[in-house]
């Protein structure tokens, strides 16, 4: 995998963070840690984008059944 270096600043309870999750899960270095962080917000992201496209999904087939029985309430095929 190619990676790219980058440099950023971080405050010391930051880095402490990062060095005791490292130290708790046996993670090699802290770019794996903040690379694990960094997926995992990633995932956080898509499952929001998930939930919500499965909420308007409901709204529109909720939508889509109340349509369904308003067009049918007293109305035939009947020809007047």
């Amino acid at each position: 995998m190619r990676t790219e270096k980058l440099s950023i600043s971080l405050t010391p309870d930051l880095v402490a963070l990062i060095d005791a999750y490292r130290a708790n899960h046996a993670i090699g270095s802290r770019s794996r840690v903040i690379e694990q962080a960094l997926l995992r917000l990633r995932e956080e992201e898509l499952e929001s984008a998930y939930r919500e496209a499965s909420e308007e999904g409901r709204r529109d087939r909720d939508l889509e059944i109340d349509l369904e029985i308003t067009m049918s309430d007293g109305l035939s095929d009947e020809r007047w």
